[in-house]
């Protein structure tokens, strides 16, 4: 969930509660601040040796390190899924347009692109196109992702068709992966993250 950006001191605009330096609710963690358990989370979720402040997911987490390292092993391990990179930033691209999480769009959107998700399959999910026509793995993780956040339930032939195409286990971590940017995109809300006013929202209002 780490995404590196450069914090722009001094951005205007922003909520009264919202500080300039984390760009949210909450103060940026420092390391100096923290036991030696929470600055050994720090280093991993973080990175050794960090000079640039650590916002985002990421950043938000390390105010529980008990909960940001099982959150960051998680993450890392979901990356690596059997489903591969391409279909992992198609699922964190669906869970953050169903939660309409700008901070979380804007830097999976980038990220997908890297990963081969082509800008018209983008569209379909950022301004909650119809899937017919696409390609039947990339319609059905969509479809998977609208059942799961508006729905609340997979049908058994939307099932049956996510094993076919995936397997179990990649059925499986389709829904972990969502799972986990949704919770995500939960942290980011609570805390009204902001993006540095160097980067452009890319996800527009419905």
């Amino acid at each position: 969930m780490l995404i590196n950006l450069t914090v722009v001191n001094g951005q205007s605009g922003l909520p009264a509660d919202v500080l300039p330096d984390s760009l949210s609710r909450l103060p940026l963690v420092k390391r100096a601040d923290l036991d030696e358990n929470g600055k050994r989370v720090y280093d991993k979720v973080g990175g050794a040796n960090r000079t640039t402040p650590l916002i985002g997911p990421a950043g938000i987490s390390l105010y529980s390190p008990k909960a940001a390292e099982p959150i960051h092993e998680l993450n890392q391990y979901l990356r690596t899924s059997v489903i591969g990179s391409r279909y992992f930033e198609l699922c964190a691209l669906v869970a953050a347009r169903e939660f309409d999480q700008q901070y979380e769009w804007t830097g999976h959107e980038t990220a997908a692109l890297r990963a081969g998700v082509e800008p018209s399959l983008i569209d379909v999910i950022k301004y909650n196109k119809d899937v017919t026509g696409l390609a039947e793995k990339d319609s059905t993780v969509i479809r998977v992702g609208r059942a799961l956040f508006r729905d609340h339930k997979v049908s058994p032939a939307l099932f049956a068709k996510t094993v076919e195409l995936f397997g179990r286990q990649g059925a499986l971590e389709i829904s972990a992966i969502m799972g986990d940017y949704a919770m995500a995109a939960v942290i980011l809300t609570m805390a009204d993250q902001h993006l540095p006013a160097d980067r452009k929202p890319l996800l527009p209002a419905r």
